[in-house]
């Protein structure tokens, strides 16, 4: 005689809830970094031991928030044009594709000390770090960006910025879709104000125009 068929239903509610636990946790940790389980669990509408059931501990959910980020990150970078693009609007399309996923990505940075260490935080963002400093070295050999610091050293200094003017936006104290802060980080690199602003325009001009024809697709 055959079993009843319910494994499948509960593997969707399974996926359901720790799809729904990890996007509380990324909501109320970014808020509160010392958040409890408990609390993100009563956030999330379950109960403690289901939460307790996808991750056994805070180290086990952070690692998890960690891989998703990382993932997220190495998606943006797969996805960017592998040709030879001016340096300026390279940088500006990768600090806009870099956009949705900031809160992830700020989250990591204010959970690294307590809980993932700086070594693993390094590993999660070092393809994003790796392409950033890649088109900073290849604008800086072109004269486009400033070149009185090292490719590594200005990507770190202009990630800050990024995180900075996102903590803005969080806060409520200024608003962007990310073109202003393409703007920043290309000024921020060398490039003239109003180049920055002309080639930050017309690439979100580009990215919006191919979110349109998909969604007409």
């Amino acid at each position: 005689m055959s079993k009843p068929v319910v494994r499948e239903p509960l593997r969707s509610n399974s996926r359901s809830n720790r799809a729904r636990i990890l996007a509380t946790a990324r909501q109320e940790l970014g808020r509160n970094p010392d958040v409890t389980l408990e609390e993100i669990a009563r956030a999330a509408g379950v109960v403690r031991r289901t939460l307790f059931g996808h991750f056994p501990g805070r180290a086990a959910l952070v690692e998890a928030l960690a891989e998703e980020a990382s993932e997220s990150l190495r998606g943006v970078v797969a996805q960017q044009p592998d040709t030879a693009e001016a340096p300026e609007r390279a940088l500006a399309r990768f600090v806009l594709a870099i956009w949705p996923v900031g809160d992830r990505y700020r989250l990591l940075l204010a959970l690294a000390r307590q809980d993932l260490g700086m070594e693993r935080v390094s590993d999660v963002l070092s393809p994003a770090r790796d392409e950033a400093a890649t088109i900073l070295e290849r604008g800086q050999r072109q004269g486009v960006f400033h070149s009185h610091l090292p490719p590594a050293v200005l990507s770190a200094g202009l990630e800050a910025l990024t995180l900075s003017l996102l903590e803005s936006v969080n806060t409520g104290t200024w608003q962007d879709d990310g073109t202003q802060t393409a703007v920043a980080t290309l000024v921020a690199a060398g490039v003239p104000e109003q180049e920055a602003i002309d080639a930050a325009g017309a690439v979100a001009a580009e990215a919006r125009a191919d979110a349109s024809d998909r969604s007409d697709a």
